[in-house]
Formats: C-alpha cells, sequence, structure tokens
C-alpha cells in the first residue's frame, strides 16, 4: 500500500445549477505530502474538497482516498481521515478536554487526549469553555479534533482565513510538525504565502480548474522571472506610457497594467529599475509610487489569468 496516492481524483465534475463549481478536476496528492490547493474564493476549492471528504456528491468523475472509496468503504475511510472544516461550529459551553474526548469517541483507535492538547498548545485552556476561546484558540482546538483519531490523512479548509498574524504562524508551525510526522495532508487556501511555506506541491485552480500544477519554487521560475516591480505615474496623460515602451527596457520579462497601477516582471532589479527611472525621466513622467519584490504564487496566478486574487 506503500505507493497508493492518499487521494486520486479523475474528472471531477459538480454543478449548482448553471454554475459550475467543479469543471473536469484531475488531481494526484502522493502518500505523505502537503498539497494545496489554491485560488481565489468561487474557485472550487472547498467545493472539491468536500467531494474528497465525502460530504457532498460529485455529479461526474472518480474519487480515491487512501485506495478506497466512498461508495464501498465510508465507515473504514472515516477511521483513516482528519478534517478541519471551513467554519467549524463547536458547543460552547463543553470545555476544551471535553470537547476533544468527545471527537475522540469517534473513533476505534487514536491518540490520547492528553497528548493531542499538548501538541496544540492548549494545554493552559484545558478546563475553559469553547466560548471563552479566542478566534485562534478555538482554530487549534478544531485541528485538535481533526488529529485526535490519528489520521493518515488530513483535510484542511482554509485554516488559517481570519485569524490575526500571530495565531496564523502557530497554526503554521503545528501543520509543518503533522507534516514531519510522515502525514499526509490537503490544504486550501487563498494565502500564497502560506502555500509556499507549508505546500510540497501546489495546484492552482480558477473556475473550477487547474490552471498550473507542480512544487511552488517551479511555478514560481516558470515566471521566467526573479523579481516583480509596480510602479504609478498618477499625472501621466493619456496614451503617455504604453506597454510597448516598458517591454523595450533591459530585463523587462512581462508587463501588465490594473488602475493605472503598472506591473513588470523583471530578471535582474539592479538592471531594471535605473533603466525604468531614466524612461520616465527621458518622457518627463513623474513617479507616484515604486515598489519591488521576489516573484510569488501571487505572481504566478495573475500572469496566468491577468487578475489580482484579490480582485478574483
Amino acid at each position: 500500500m506503500a505507493n497508493v496516492p492518499a487521494l486520486k481524483v479523475e474528472g471531477l465534475r459538480k454543478a449548482y445549477g448553471d454554475v459550475v463549481a467543479v469543471d473536469g478536476l484531475d488531481l494526484t496528492v502522493n502518500a505523505g505530502e502537503c498539497f494545496g490547493l489554491l485560488g481565489p474564493n468561487g474557485a472550487g476549492k472547498t467545493t472539491t474538497i468536500e467531494i474528497c471528504e465525502g460530504l457532498t456528491d460529485p455529479d461526474a468523475g472518480v474519487v480515491e482516498v487512501l485506495g478506497q472509496r466512498w461508495d464501498h468503504d465510508e465507515r473504514a475511510l472515516r477511521e483513516r481521515l482528519g478534517i478541519q472544516l471551513q467554519e467549524t461550529q463547536l458547543a460552547e459551553k463543553l470545555t476544551v478536554d471535553e470537547t476533544i474526548r468527545l471527537f475522540r469517541s469517534f473513533y476505534v483507535r487514536g491518540r490520547d487526549v492528553g497528548d493531542v492538547i499538548d501538541v496544540v498548545q492548549l494545554g493552559e485552556k484545558r478546563s475553559s469553555r469553547v466560548g471563552k476561546l479566542s478566534g485562534g484558540q478555538k482554530q487549534r482546538l478544531a485541528l485538535a479534533c481533526a488529529i485526535v483519531g490519528d489520521p493518515e490523512l488530513l483535510f484542511l479548509d482554509e485554516p488559517t482565513t481570519g485569524l490575526d498574524p500571530q495565531s496564523r504562524r502557530q497554526l503554521w508551525d503545528l501543520i509543518t510538525e503533522l507534516r514531519a510526522s510522515g502525514r499526509s495532508i490537503v490544504l486550501t487556501t487563498h494565502y500564497m504565502d502560506e502555500a509556499e511555506r507549508l505546500c510540497d506541491r501546489v495546484a492552482i485552480v480558477d473556475h473550477g480548474r487547474i490552471i498550473a500544477l507542480g512544487a511552488p519554487r517551479e511555478l514560481i521560475a516558470s515566471l521566467g522571472a526573479e523579481h516583480v516591480v509596480e510602479f504609478t505615474t498618477p499625472e501621466a496623460p493619456p496614451g503617455a506610457l504604453d506597454a510597448t515602451r516598458l517591454r523595450a527596457i533591459d530585463g523587462v520579462m512581462a508587463v501588465r497594467e490594473h488602475d493605472g497601477r503598472w506591473t513588470l516582471e523583471v530578471a535582474n532589479l539592479a538592471q531594471t529599475v535605473p533603466a525604468l527611472l531614466a524612461e520616465l525621466q527621458r518622457l518627463q513622467l513623474g513617479l507616484g509610487e515604486l515598489a519591488t519584490h521576489s516573484a510569488t504564487l501571487e505572481d504566478v496566478f495573475v500572469s496566468l489569468t491577468g487578475r489580482q486574487l484579490r480582485d478574483a
């Protein structure tokens, strides 16, 4: 069974009326890897993962989870999976300890409750009622409920949405530890930095289809540009600057414009930025803002779709 994929999906399709949420999606998640499904809200990530979790029936396609199928092996699969939903509603009057013990009772075999509480760093809140926990603590409790059955495959749907930066980092550390223990993890997120940090491979999903698949660094390298330069020329008259002029600047690989903000994919900042400033000066155009950053998965998404993730 060592060579059996953790998850295999072929031709997956799901529509709600005229809205196609998942459109012929194929993917394979290898055993022991952390796999990310990335994309904007409405891209089909949650529908896909809910089908894989056995919570939603597909209109078409085949789903194999740990070599088994929901129509034949539902009870056996429930024992082997851990699931953290996008929103987990837990009984607010139960304590942390009582909640995890309740979830542990659902499994024939599982982990020690005290051990799980320590893993998610809720020892000091063990006797606290769920309703008194902070948002980050509730997310860690939801993760505890997902891992108390000692799952082989863990589904995490937008696990850090709405959390403050410190709580996000704490959950990242917990997920990294789970990944290091050899578990397979499927993670959905619209935070590209989260995917770069946690995932071995990612699939970028848009309109229910996979538009890019690979290791984060491979996808970023596929841009052919190591850096991104963004700038504005707020007082420039219409037509004073165009993509053709910008592409002619040394080191510029690609050019985009959105709402008056220019984005250049470049190979060498030290070469391109001085050349850009010289061109703006030659055209007698004032510079409003100038920002640079190393290329990210967000830039891959924009390159493929022409849209910012936040706008999508």
